[in-house]
Order: C-alpha cells, then structure tokens, then sequence
C-alpha cells in the first residue's frame, strides 16, 4: 500500500514521503499528514524478539513508501549506531511502578536525537530520489534540544547547510554552549532577542516567502526544515512507542494486548503525536497524558477545546516545553475534524488573527484518548528530589514535569494502567535545576562543571561524552539578531544578499 502526504490545509496535491520530507512545510503553510495511517504487519509477539534498528524498519517502511528496503535500512543503519551509548538505543527503566522510557542515549542526550540522527540520511536519499541539484539548507527554530540534534545531524553533510536560531536567554547554560561550541563549516547558529515562538514564528516566515525561495533557487539553494514539523522527524519517533511496548511484552512486564498508557512531557506536540500515531498503527495503547509546565497552553485546550496563546510567555526550568504555539496540534486538528482541510485552515486563521480559537463539540468529542495535566515549578523540582531520596534515580526536569503529571492523573482517575513515562532528556543536560532540586543549599554556589561531577557521583552514571566534550570546546558562533532581522542573517550567511 503506498502512503502519500497532504497538507492540513488542502491546498497541494498529495506527494510522496520523500518529497514531504524534502520540502518540510507545505506550500500553503499546512503540515504534511499521511493520506491514512497504515496499521502493523508483524504481531506484538513477532516484534518483540526485534532489535531498535529492525523495530525501526518494520515502522518506518509503512510510512515512508517510496523508499527501497535498501535505502531505509541504509539510512537506519548510519543513524542508529555507536553514537549512541547502548545497544539497545531506548531502554526502559523501572522506577515506582513506571517504566521510563530514556531516549537520551544519542550524542545530543536528549530526544531529538532518537528523530534526527535519522533525517540528515533520509534528507539525503530523498534529494537522490528527486533528482535535487540545489543544495537543501535546513532552517529551524529551537527551544534548546532539536537544534544541536539537528546541528550534530547534519555538520558536515555534503549538499547541506544549517541555521539554527534559539531564544538567546531561553534556553539551559548546557543547551547553549552544546550548540554555540558546534563545529561544521556548513553550520550556523543564532541567538534572537525573543523566546522559542518568536523563533518559530519567523523561521515559518522566511519558508513562506515566495520571492525570497525564488532567489535562493537561483543561486542554487532550497529551504527543508529539521523542526518537528517535518514528517521525517514524526515517522521515527513513532518506532520507540512501538518498541517500548514489544520489549514490555518481551520482559513479561505485560501480556500480549494489554493496555498501557503514555505520558509525554509536551511542548511543540510532536513527540505526544507520535504515541497516538503509533495508537493508530495498533499499539494497545490507553490514555495518552499530556504533560505541561506553567506554559499550560495545550491543558487548558484540553480541559475547554478553546486554544489561546494569548497569555504571558514564562521561562522555566523545563525550557524546551516553553511553548505558546504547539506546532504539531495541527496535525491532530485536521484528524479529529474528518480530514477537513477547510476546517483546519479556518482555525489557523483564527489563532493567526486572534490567538485564539475554538475547536466544535464533536471535534470535542474525538478527543477521548488524550487527557492533559500541568505541573508547576515547584511540584517539577518536588518531583526530582522524591524519586530520588525515594529510589536513587535522577530524571531531568521534563520527565518530571511527565512523571509528577502521571501521579495527579492516577490520584484524580485511581487508573492502575501500567504506564509508559517518555524520558526525555538527561539530567546532565539541565544540571544546575536537577541539582538544586536536589538540595538548593548544597549545591546552588556549584560551577556549571562542578554540578556536572557532582551529578555523576550521586547517580552513579557516568558523565556523557555530549557534556565532556563541551568542557573546553571554543564557542564557535557568536552571532546574535533581532526577530525581524532573521531573514537577513540568512542571505548573509548563504552570500544571497
């Protein structure tokens, strides 16, 4: 069965995934979805006995059919290996009843990398496929995680270049200095006076000027997007849903068909969007519960069917759940209105003109697998330190942000479902917020270094090599804009002036 991409907003002819992938946003600013969601070929059982990388095939190969079975499984090859730090890619671990679910074994220790390891690969064989002669220049917007994925992805790839842009106070002493210190002559990184949906916002903007693609295609250059909003990031991450729950089956932890559920630390709703679709494909999967931090735009949307970015912008320790406009929500809109591009381009508008809009009740009504719940600062930081004086394992702040949400959503329900957590970044990657949860006092006049040995003594993990190789790395890129300058800084560094 071939799988073909549309946008949410109806105005392009459905392509291929290679092209989808290619062209990242649609011409008319909708997100590509597949014309339908293929279901599992293989039985639960049947996966279970798979490896990351043949999991990955079996997923990957239904959505993506204009691949070879040679390409995909070259391109799985290439980006799940040595660069992460265990065999199995995306362990489980079982922490008070949970099972965690750490996706920041790869070189960026965060989630991101489980998606972008992949893309460069599959950017690469789709220009091949199409018969590209420009050179693809990946243009993203970051709240601190995907751009140094991105950045680590594609450094150095032959026919590509990258821009990153970040809010330049909104993102971790980590996030920062991962990506200012990155190497690569085809790499840009830039910090904006704003925050992340400044960033997005202006990076959408530059994709959607007409005259400006007109002349990067002249001197030989065209805009793809490493953002979530590209569907070769959503495809992969759909394959850890399905093999968290087969490598469940495989360890006896759940019988075939059993029901678990999933939490996800949520922000731009790629990484929620991913369980449900991997629900689609046919993973017995329950309730989906979306976590949020103090920026509880997507609870509130949940809790009313009213989405209003129309609120104040708070910086958090969970800085890469700072997020006004959940990009991929779309996706999920377009679903639950019947596939109705008219519909779903009414509300873009809406949130566009008003910074608000309102889904109808029997969109409403198809929003039964999702439930939403919010964590503030002070229960984040609480939640670090009871799993840890409780269990001896650290998690970062946005798996606590996820795991202190699964215990309000057990209190409110009394629902026993054994549960999935997305664990989605390292705690080495938000040092000094792990450790002052910790013990403010201890360790709150501890260096950014110092916190990072001190990190490693109490959990017993050793210091990734992501954090070891920033200690002494010269800051590369220094180049800081304001938002409406963000399109010049990229003609200046493509010499398209």
């Amino acid at each position: 069965m071939e799988v073909l991409y549309k946008s949410t907003r109806g105005a392009e002819e459905a392509v291929t995934a290679s092209c989808a992938i290619l062209k990242g946003l649609a011409k008319d600013g909708g997100l590509f979805v597949p014309t339908e969601i293929p279901k599992l070929s293989l039985s639960m059982e049947e996966l279970s006995k798979m490896s990351y990388q043949e999991t990955a095939y079996e997923v990957m190969k239904l959505f993506l059919t204009d691949f070879t079975e040679e390409e995909l499984k070259a391109c799985i090859a290439g980006a799940y290996d040595k660069k992460f730090d265990t065999d199995v890619i995306a362990p489980l671990a079982k922490v008070e009843g949970a099972y965690y679910l750490e996706l920041f074994h790869g070189a960026t220790i965060a989630f991101k990398d489980m998606a972008l390891s992949i893309l460069p690969y599959l950017m690469t064989t789709a220009a091949k496929k199409n018969h590209i002669k420009n050179e693809i220049v990946i243009l993203t917007a970051t709240s601190g995680d995907t751009g140094k994925a991105a950045l680590a992805g594609f450094a150095d790839v032959p026919g590509t270049k990258i821009i990153v842009f970040y809010p330049k106070n909104g993102v971790s002493p980590i996030q920062e200095k991962q990506m200012v210190t990155q190497a690569g002559d085809n790499t840009m990184v830039v910090g904006i006076h704003g925050n992340f949906d400044d960033a997005q916002s202006g990076v959408k903007a530059i994709f959607g000027n007409k005259e400006l693609a007109k002349e990067l295609d002249k001197a030989g250059y065209q805009f793809s997007s490493a953002n979530s909003i590209n569907i070769g990031r959503l495809v992969p991450q759909v394959v850890y849903y399905v093999y968290a729950y087969a490598k469940l089956l495989e360890g006896g932890e759940i019988k075939d068909g059993e029901t678990i559920n999933v939490v996800v630390p949520t922000g731009n709703f790629g990484n929620i969007l991913a369980a449900y679709y991997a629900k689609q494909l046919g993973v017995p999967i329950g309730k989906l519960i979306c976590a949020s931090n103090d920026n509880k735009v997507l609870y509130d949307f949940f809790q009313t069917g009213e989405y209003n970015r129309n609120r104040p912008f708070i910086l958090t320790t969970s800085p890469s759940m700072d997020i006004l406009i959940s990009s991929n929500l779309e996706r999920l809109l377009y679903r639950i209105a019947g596939d109705d591009a008219a519909k779903d381009q009414e509300l873009m508008k809406e949130l566009t003109a008003d910074g608000k809009y309102t889904i109808t009740d029997a969109m409403k009504e198809k929003l039964g697998d999702f439930c939403g719940y919010y964590v503030t600062e002070a229960e984040d930081a609480q939640e670090i330190a009871k799993v840890y004086k409780d269990t001896g394992y650290v998690m970062d702040t946005h798996t606590a942000v996820a795991a202190c949400a699964y215990e309000k959503y057990k209190a409110e329900t009394g629902d026993e479902t054994k549960t999935v957590i997305a664990s989605t970044a390292s705690p080495y990657k938000f040092t000094r917020s792990v450790m002052e949860s910790i013990d403010a006092e201890k360790y709150g006049k501890l260096g950014d270094f110092e916190l990072v040995d001190e990190l490693s003594r109490i959990s017993g993990v050793a210091v990734p090599n992501a954090i070891e190789e920033i200690r002494t790395a010269p800051v590369r890129h220094k180049t800081v804009c304001e938002v409406q300058d963000m399109e010049k800084t990229v003609r200046g560094f493509l010499g398209v002036e």
